[in-house]
């Protein structure tokens, strides 16, 4: 009697509703958490897959960008997956221009092409500081997308502060654009529309893509070449008082090679009579209107829009808002963005793209001008002065450089 009572509350106990239903519950539940936890393991070992990728593409894209490798297949699926690390801080690179007439000239130029290349090492390894890392979500949503060829080009001028400019847009979500400066149309326009569309960064539906390379602006078959690309590029300068761009331009090379002739015999054909020697690409590049007659050949003036450089120290949020207006963006960059570095004398970001610290480019920023006499400053003001007041008339903003 007692076994057939402890049977009948066993069967009773093991097949009552309640108790089947909490049962089921509690294995599910185990199966969930067991779900995430293998979740959880795997996405944690992604971005060291990422890293490692990276890191074996790394001489490769710091030297011959494009070049294919045996991996090729492998790094397809992770770029889909996930987005490629860019460098942060990058610097202007020098550019070939005209050779010169003087013997000194054309070793200066031979000199500046040899260290232009440490100049573009320098700019990819980002002066030896460390990407900020973006968040999971940055990541998630830079994976997405697709590559499409640049909207806009911010075209020059070189020592202008094309630099500050793209680093300042990158801080606008609507904005994705590429750290190193491609020299597409001016030095690698042979590789082909696919090859340069690989360097952009994807971007999602309502995003703008851009690069900058500052020798585009001085290139006389740069502008049929954008244009053949796209008749709707929107262009950008950012110009600057042609005289302290030329002494800039001498100064980041004299960084270079401190044993390159004086400012003043290189700035002159004939000193006694003063004649400036226009061959010397340092004065060449700030003869401004020069260089926009031939883009007018082929875009409307609407489509190029001229950035003080001044003005972008003394009042970046301004100038941004220009910007922003110009590529029909809503104006997210202003004040609070930014911060005056009383030490570099220049504004700096208090937020950067992908990270909460703040950000000022890099050491070969602001540097140190040399003495340069009064009276050859003064010469290369009258020089220049027939040539702002034409560049003043083509635009129709004067740039108060005289």
């Amino acid at each position: 009697m007692e076994y057939s009572l402890i049977c009948h509350n066993l069967y009773a106990f093991s097949f009552s509703p309640v108790k089947n239903k909490l049962f089921l519950l509690g294995i599910m539940f185990l199966l969930w958490v067991y779900m995430l936890y293998y979740c959880v393991g795997y996405c944690a070992t992604m971005p060291s897959l990422v890293v490692d990728n990276y890191r074996g593409k790394e001489t490769v894209t710091g030297s011959v960008v494009g070049k294919r490798t045996e991996n090729n297949g492998r790094e397809d699926l992770m770029s889909r997956l996930l987005p490629k690390l860019q460098t942060w801080v990058d610097i202007e690179s020098d550019y070939d221009e005209p050779s010169v007439r003087t013997s000194s000239r054309d070793l200066l130029n031979k000199e500046i092409d040899a260290y232009r290349g440490a100049e573009d090492w320098d700019e990819m390894r980002g002066e030896g500081q460390r990407a900020p890392e973006p968040d999971a979500m940055s990541s998630f949503s830079n994976g997405l997308g697709s590559k499409k060829l640049p909207q806009a080009i911010i075209i020059g001028v070189k020592k202008g502060g094309t630099r500050a400019l793209l680093e300042f847009l990158r801080v606008h979500p609507d904005i994705r654009a590429v750290g190193a400066e491609p020299h597409f149309f001016d030095r690698n326009f042979e590789n082909g529309l696919e090859w340069y569309r690989e360097l952009m960064p994807k971007t999602l539906e309502g995003q703008i893509t851009m690069e900058k390379t500052p020798s585009y602006f001085v290139t006389r078959e740069a502008p049929a070449r954008i244009s053949a690309m796209s008749r709707d590029t929107k262009l950008i300068v950012v110009v600057r008082d042609p005289v302290t761009r030329a002494i800039s331009d001498y100064t980041q090379t004299l960084s270079k090679n401190p044993d390159i002739p004086t400012f003043e015999s290189l700035t002159f054909r004939n000193r006694t009579m003063g004649l400036i020697d226009t061959s010397w690409s340092a004065i060449q590049i700030g003869i401004y209107a020069k260089h926009l007659d031939n883009w007018l050949q082929y875009f409307p003036m609407g489509q190029i829009l001229f950035v003080s450089g001044e003005r972008l120290i003394s009042d970046p949020a301004g100038e941004l808002g220009r910007v922003q207006d110009f590529l029909g963006l809503k104006r997210i960059i202003t004040d609070k963005h930014f911060y005056f570095n009383q030490t570099k004398g220049f504004p700096c970001l208090k937020k950067a793209e992908g990270s909460s610290k703040p950000h000022c480019l890099g050491k070969t920023k602001g540097r140190t001008h040399p003495n340069i006499h009064p009276e050859v400053v003064q010469r290369l003001q009258d020089f220049y002065r027939p040539f702002n007041m034409k560049f003043y008339q083509m635009t129709g903003h004067n740039f108060g450089w005289d």
